[in-house]
């Protein structure tokens, strides 16, 4: 299953914290164009397919297609000094 480094768990809850509903989270959907990666997005809630993956108050939806390809990953975070927020992910260790 997918995890989360610590600046991926902060910088999803200061995200989420934009959205209107407590239980909003990120959401990682496979792309309309596979070789562009995955499709990122604030959503309120999960889809009811989506697997939900929860670190000390993040919530991160990962569609049906993802949570196959993204089992052996770690999500992480960067935030620049705009405050722009980019995420990678990596294999796990």
């Amino acid at each position: 299953m997918l995890t989360l480094t610590e600046n991926a768990t902060t910088a999803v809850k200061n995200l989420a914290a934009q959205l209107p509903a407590d239980t909003g989270g990120l959401r990682i959907s496979e792309a309309a164009a596979p070789e562009t990666g995955y499709a990122l997005t604030l959503a309120t809630a999960p889809e009811p397919d989506d697997t939900v993956v929860e670190n000390e108050g993040a919530r991160v939806f990962v569609d049906p297609v993802a949570t196959i390809q993204l089992d052996d990953r770690v999500l992480d975070a960067r935030v620049a000094e705009d405050g722009s927020v980019g995420f990678a992910l990596a294999q796990r260790r």
